[in-house]
């Protein structure tokens, strides 16, 4: 007597339930915690806490600033986050001397980038180039006050400088005179200018 195979849907739960197993051990292992679980399983694992890999550490998110929404203490466009490494890791510090870390203490501090500020307001520069700026009351803000003055004798060279002007410094092109960036909300959107140089474009492509 032949044996009668499983239904169609029957089948397909199987696969399905088989699939969600295999994505519950991918996220698992490969969680913030996952890499140093698996490498506690085999021992403990000694090395210098700067060495550690992605996802042996876990870095809290920079304090920022209100009045410049940027990283606090941001020197040389350099900030810095605490960083902890996972349980059951041993690093060893400079010195040779080896801390094992329970996952709450902080192993060592991770460098951000950060933006250096003087108070010249994105949202200000946007709002006066929109309304004002045939008068060049935007340049008079950005520190430019011979180009906003002969807006305001020229009404913003007959309205097409204006519309330039709104336009570049929407696009964050023309930014304060002083070499300064705008304040911008830190988790807002902000441009970032690419630009290719012969040291860059020469540079060796590294590939893992």
């Amino acid at each position: 007597m032949a044996a009668a195979w499983p239904s169609r849907p029957a089948a397909q739960e199987t696969v399905a339930a088989q699939l969600l197993g295999v994505l519950w051990f991918v996220s698992v292992t490969t969680g913030p915690w996952g890499a140093a679980a698996i490498a506690a399983a085999g021992g403990e694992e000694t090395l210098k806490c700067e060495d550690l890999k992605l996802g042996q550490y876990i870095c809290k998110d920079p304090k920022i600033n209100d009045a410049t929404q940027e990283p606090v203490n941001c020197t040389n466009y350099t900030a810095h986050v605490p960083c902890f490494p996972a349980p059951n890791i041993t690093c060893k510090d400079f010195g040779g001397n080896e801390t094992h870390f329970t996952g709450n203490e902080v192993g060592f501090l991770k460098p951000i980038s950060c933006r250096n500020v003087n108070g010249y307001s994105y949202k200000v520069a946007v709002a006066l180039s929109l309304f004002l700026g045939w008068l060049g009351a935007d340049r008079f803000y950005l520190g430019y006050p011979a180009l906003g003055l002969l807006k305001f004798c020229t009404v913003g060279f007959c309205g097409i400088g204006s519309l330039i002007d709104f336009i570049l410094i929407s696009m964050q092109i023309v930014g304060p005179s002083d070499g300064s960036s705008y304040i911008i909300d830190y988790y807002g959107t902000r441009l970032t200018r690419l630009s290719i140089t012969n040291e860059t474009f020469r540079k060796t492509q590294l590939y893992p």
